[in-house]
């Protein structure tokens, strides 16, 4: 709300070589039947005379038949009939050539993977053996077998032909792979059509942490996940926190209290934008995660972390940053384990609001931000429902603004949105930001209540 408010953001020879060499001699045809002879003299310069006259019989106009494997192509032409032009190479199994073509291309794309963060100036026979290699020794593939049998290498990408499509699928584990104190990221081309087949990263296959100063890589999820699926908000941000600052403390605060599913940092990226930033997460279930941390203080200013406002899918149930400190403090929440996985069950559950019996409404409460002076002039009352309307649409869309000045509800504000989802974004939105200094409640509210105009809590 304007001045009140404390935001977080502003936020390809078509002749070919049947073509053949004009002939300077002519043809007569053999006497006709009965003793007659022909007038007809082939003077065409094409091997077989396509003329093009009536089609009625006994007319003498009767098109030759093509010798076989030549399938004639009936053309506009000058007459009642067309211009006929033998095409060779188009028999009888053409359709079947082709359509064994297409499998063979089709096979050959489950049997490829991408391959990014190529380092520069990489020959093709050393990054095949480094993943013939690397299958070898995680058991992936047989002990003397070669699953890689080809790369392409571009400048800061390749492809890589796997002699299997069970290869290629195998191949996949080695996504995040160290490489030059790179991490590689290995997933499926963009023009891939086949089936999903789950993987898992190098880092999750073999144990391992990435490097210190390898950045990870994303892993490769179900069809339909995005990066907007895994990308998340951080509000309130000062010109003193650096982007590599902020991604670090974040993502040691996840792997802290267990909410990484796997080992390293699972926040791949930060980028800074004046008074916010983005982040974007390893999965979009630590995404999810990470909205636990809403309101972590750093460098003496908390932290306001949500979805983004172009993010369209549904409400994600969350806590804020005290609720896991206490839960973590208390033992609900449990380091990760040695091998570095995180307690991803108990990390799952903390994701949930506190009370598991709310059902979602489209109605939102908020309270703890009005006082009854806030209330007394109309001016200032006005001031205050226009502000809200401006703020709370931004999260879907808004119908109805009530706030009662006297009796139930006083000094509560009732949002109705038009869908449940939509009212899950306020309240994810709302819930712990500052309103004149005092902290937003934010929770749902019967719809059936509101239908009466009945705002006691």
């Amino acid at each position: 709300m304007s001045g009140r408010y404390e935001r977080s953001a502003n936020y390809r020879s078509s002749r070919g070589s049947y073509d053949r060499r004009p002939r300077s001699r002519s043809r007569s045809p053999p006497a006709a039947r009965g003793g007659g002879s022909s007038n007809h003299n082939y003077h065409n310069n094409n091997q077989y005379n396509y003329s093009s006259g009536h089609h009625g019989h006994g007319h003498g106009h009767d098109i030759p038949v093509p010798p076989p494997g030549v399938t004639p192509i009936v053309l506009p032409g000058s007459g009642m009939g067309g211009g006929i032009v033998p095409v060779p190479g188009l028999g009888m199994g053409m359709p079947n050539l082709l359509a064994q073509a297409q499998a063979q291309q089709m096979e050959k794309i489950l049997r490829e993977l991408f391959v990014g963060n190529i380092p520069p100036n990489i020959p093709e026979m050393v990054l095949r053996e480094f993943f013939n290699g690397a299958m070898k020794r995680t058991g992936l593939c047989a002990p003397n077998a070669s699953p890689v049998v080809g790369v392409r290498i571009s400048p800061k990408f390749a492809f890589i032909e796997c002699a299997t499509i069970h290869d290629a699928n195998q191949a996949l584990n080695m996504n995040g792979i160290p490489f030059m104190n790179i991490a590689l990221r290995v997933s499926r081309p963009s023009k891939y059509i086949g089936p999903y087949v789950p993987s898992k990263t190098w880092q999750q296959l073999t144990g391992q942490p990435l490097p210190p100063g390898c950045q990870p890589v994303p892993e490769n999820g179900p069809p339909g996940e995005d990066k907007i699926d895994r990308e998340l908000f951080v509000g309130n941000t000062t010109q003193e926190m650096t982007e590599e600052a902020l991604r670090e403390f974040l993502g040691k605060a996840l792997e802290q209290v267990g909410l990484s599913n796997g080992p390293g940092n699972p926040i791949l990226s930060c980028r800074m934008s004046g008074k916010y930033a983005f982040i974007e997460l390893r999965t979009v279930d630590e995404a999810k995660k990470a909205m636990n941390l809403n309101n972590i203080p750093f460098m003496g200013i908390q932290l306001r972390i949500g979805r983004p406002s172009k993010w369209t899918g549904e409400h994600t149930p969350h806590g804020n940053w005290e609720d896991i400190l206490a839960k973590f403090m208390s033992g609900e929440l449990q380091l990760p384990h040695a091998g570095g996985q995180g307690n991803t069950g108990t990390a799952q559950n903390t994701a949930e609001p506190e009370d598991q019996n709310v059902t979602p409404t489209k109605i939102v409460a908020l309270s703890n931000m009005l006082t009854k002076e806030d209330l007394e002039l109309d001016q200032d009352y006005e001031d205050i429902l226009e502000d809200t309307k401006e703020e709370c649409s931004s999260f879907g869309s808004l119908i109805e603004v009530i706030i009662p000045r006297s009796g139930a509800g006083e000094g509560m504000i009732f949002l109705e949105y038009a869908t449940e989802a939509d009212a899950g974004k306020a309240i994810e939105s709302l819930r712990g930001r500052t309103f004149d200094g005092r902290k937003v409640e934010a929770i749902y509210f019967s719809e059936e209540k509101y239908s009466k105009n009945d705002y006691s809590g």
